[in-house]
């Protein structure tokens, strides 16, 4: 019986993850030298309540379709976060097929834009690629050329490493959210373009493409320096346009009365009313 690329990835997402767990993440006592890298498998069947022969099929690819109850025990005991569960679900193909991904912009949202005059907002796709920009998103993303592909400019331009001060935590999100987008649409040809362009070309991304962790964007902090204004703390808010399935509306905020809240309002005053959208 072969198995298809499908299957694999299940398999090797389970692997990764009962890999990076660790015994005493979940109360286990670790007894002497492990020949293994994390949990061992029969350490996850026994905590999902499932034979350790059926979990060992599942990551071997050799069992295709566990139960959502199955998954649900999984998910339980490799301690996934909410995002990784739904990410787990898709791969065994449980979960409700996506409307198809679309660039497509409305006219509606790009007036939404240009309403955050003072907050650097902006839209993009499953990819990572920026469709639209107001302009102090623009100006904040001056130091990349260009400034067209979030993953592209964290692992692939020199820029990055100076943008993003905590850059660990930047490279850990963007691999996160590209291995979420995956498994929401793994046959689109844009996503698996991006993957295999990182993973020759960048072997921090290699590396943590490999940990199968799945992070979802949502809201976090932000620490960038920008060669102009200098360092900006900021917090962003992300919101899926339900109108156009694979797009998010990104709008980063500095607290009020602060140094990034003002260093924003200079990075503001050099943009121009006039400047076009991207």
């Amino acid at each position: 019986m072969t198995t298809t690329s499908a299957d694999r990835a299940l398999g090797e997402f389970l692997h990764a993850r009962r890999a990076a767990l660790r015994p005493q993440d979940i109360g286990l006592a670790s007894c002497g030298v492990r020949r293994v890298s994390g949990l061992r498998r029969e350490e996850v069947a026994v905590l999902a309540d499932v034979n350790v022969d059926y979990y060992a099929r599942l990551e071997q690819g050799r069992e295709r379709h566990p139960s959502p109850q199955v998954l649900d025990a999984l998910a339980h005991a490799l301690r996934l976060r909410p995002d990784a569960h739904a990410h787990l679900h898709r791969l065994a193909g449980s979960a409700p097929a996506d409307r198809p991904a679309t660039d497509q912009l409305d006219p509606a949202l790009l007036q939404l834009l240009d309403g955050f005059a003072g907050s650097p907002a902006f839209v993009v796709n499953a990819a990572l690629d920026i469709l639209a920009a107001n302009p102090l998103a623009r100006a904040l993303h001056s130091p990349f050329s260009p400034a067209d592909n979030l993953a592209r400019m964290v692992f692939l331009d020199r820029a990055g490493r100076d943008f993003y001060t905590d850059w660990a935590s930047a490279s850990r999100g963007t691999a996160g959210h590209l291995r979420e987008a995956t498994g929401m649409a793994p046959d689109d040809s844009r996503l698996r373009e991006l993957v295999r362009t990182l993973t020759t070309r960048s072997p921090d991304f290699a590396r943590l493409w490999t940990t199968h962790e799945v992070l979802a964007k949502t809201r976090d902090a932000k620490h960038l320096h920008h060669p102009v204004v200098g360092p900006l703390t900021l917090t962003y808010q992300s919101f899926d346009v339900r109108a156009a399935p694979g797009q998010q509306l990104i709008v980063y905020q500095a607290a009020p009365g602060t140094p990034t809240d003002r260093a924003l309002t200079r990075l503001a005053a050099s943009t121009g009313s006039h400047e076009g959208r991207v």
